[in-house]
């Protein structure tokens, strides 16, 4: 007969450096071919005059910055993605006797 007075998880919580790395090297990934598409077009200096003239930069430190904006924003989305797939029978527990 199965006993049901325990919650059983899904399986066992990951380790920090997996949970980690399943967002950091997909945005990663994704953060360096959005940023060879998007200068393919864009000149970062060209940018740079049309919302910051008056900022020194060079193109080097603009594919840098455009690089990690990028990078942000994919972790952000993968973060998020990651939150969503949690398995929710961590989360849905019953209430303990009052």
């Amino acid at each position: 007969m199965t006993d049901f007075s325990e919650p059983r998880l899904d399986h066992p919580p990951r380790p920090l450096a997996q949970r980690v790395g399943a967002i950091a090297w997909p945005s990663f990934f994704a953060a360096g071919v959005s940023t060879m598409v998007f200068f393919a077009f864009v000149d970062p200096l060209v940018l740079r005059d049309m919302t910051f003239p008056g900022l020194p930069m060079t193109r080097e430190l603009g594919y840098t910055l455009g690089f990690f904006v990028f990078w942000l924003a994919t972790a952000s989305s993968s973060f998020f993605t990651w939150i969503l797939l949690r398995p929710s029978s961590r989360f849905n527990r019953a209430l303990p006797p009052e």
